[in-house]
C-alpha cells in the first residue's frame, strides 16, 4: 500500500545526496547493465543472494508463508539506487507496486525499457530521493511518498552525505514497514579484495569503489538509529567457492541489514 507521509520529521531531510561523479560513472554502464557477463557481472552474482535475504526478512516481518509466490501482494516497495532494475523487477514479481529511483538518467532509461519488455508496470524516477513527493497539498507543502518496503543495495557508500541519505530512506518507510540495506564493510580485507584486486582483474569497473566511504556495521547502525529506526537483523554476505556469494559467514567484505521504525 502506497502512503503519503506527514509531519516535520518526514519532511526534514532534503539535503542533496547525489555525487555527480558517481552518477556519471554508473550511468556510463547502463547499456550492458542486464548483461550477466558485462560490467555489472558482480551484481548479477550478488542479486540472488540479496533476494534470498529480502524474501527471508519479508516472510518474518509480515508472517508470510515461505511457499507464497507473491509475498508482497497489496504492498508497495521502493528500490533506491535501482540501477537498471535488477532488484526492482523481482520485487514486482513478488507482487509489490514498485518504484525505482536512481541518480543516473541513463540507468532509468535502461530500466524502463527492460521492464516494458518484461511487461512489468514499475514506476521509475531519475534524481534525488528528496524530490520524489506526492502532489503538493493546499498549502503547497511537499509530502514524501512512503512505502511498505524500502531497499537500497550497495548505495550508501556512494552518496555525499550518508546521514542525510539514511534520513531520506527513513522518511520513505511507512508505519509498520521494513527496510533492507546492503553495503561493503570498511576492513583491510575489503580494501584488498573489493577495491584493489577486483578492479585490477576487471571484476568491477575501475573507480567503482572508494574504500574510505565504506561503512562499518556499527556506523551504519548508528545512522539508522539516528533516523529513528531499529536494526532487527544483520548478516554477512560472504564469498562462496561454488556460488560466488552466500549469506552468513564473515561480514568483513559485505553485509546486509534489516530495520524498522523504533518503538
Amino acid at each position: 500500500m502506497l502512503r503519503v507521509g506527514g509531519g516535520a520529521k518526514s519532511c526534514a531531510m532534503s539535503a542533496a545526496t547525489i555525487n555527480p561523479n558517481e552518477a556519471a560513472h554508473f550511468g556510463a554502464l547502463a547499456a550492458d547493465w542486464w548483461d550477466p557477463h558485462g560490467s555489472s557481472a558482480m551484481l548479477h552474482k550478488l542479486n540472488p543472494v540479496r533476494l534470498a535475504y529480502i524474501r527471508e526478512q519479508i516472510d518474518a516481518h509480515w508472517h508470510v508463508d515461505a511457499r507464497e509466490r507473491h509475498p508482497l501482494a497489496g504492498r508497495s516497495a521502493i528500490d533506491v539506487g535501482c540501477g537498471a532494475g535488477l532488484l526492482a523487477e523481482p520485487l514486482a514479481r513478488m507482487g509489490a507496486a514498485v518504484t525505482g529511483v536512481d541518480a543516473a538518467p541513463e540507468n532509468i532509461a535502461a530500466a524502463r525499457d527492460h521492464a516494458a519488455g518484461q511487461g512489468l508496470p514499475i514506476t521509475y524516477f531519475a534524481g534525488e530521493l528528496a524530490d520524489l513527493n506526492a502532489p503538493a497539498g493546499a498549502a503547497g507543502q511537499k509530502v514524501p511518498l512512503q512505502f511498505d518496503l524500502v531497499t537500497s543495495m550497495e548505495v550508501v557508500e556512494h552518496v555525499t552525505d550518508p546521514a542525510a541519505f539514511i534520513g531520506e530512506l527513513a522518511a520513505r518507510l511507512a508505519p509498520g514497514g521494513l527496510m533492507i540495506l546492503s553495503t561493503p564493510n570498511r576492513t583491510a580485507l575489503s580494501k584488498l579484495l573489493l577495491v584493489e584486486a577486483a578492479e585490477r582483474i576487471g571484476a568491477v569497473p575501475r573507480g567503482t569503489h572508494d574504500w574510505d566511504q565504506f561503512l562499518k556495521p556499527e556506523e551504519l547502525t548508528e545512522l539508522l538509529e539516528g533516523a529513528g529506526l531499529a536494526v532487527i537483523d544483520r548478516t554477512g554476505l560472504s564469498p562462496s567457492p561454488t556460488k560466488g556469494f552466500k549469506l552468513g559467514g564473515t561480514e568483513a567484505l559485505n553485509y546486509l541489514v534489516a530495520a524498522r521504525h523504533a518503538g
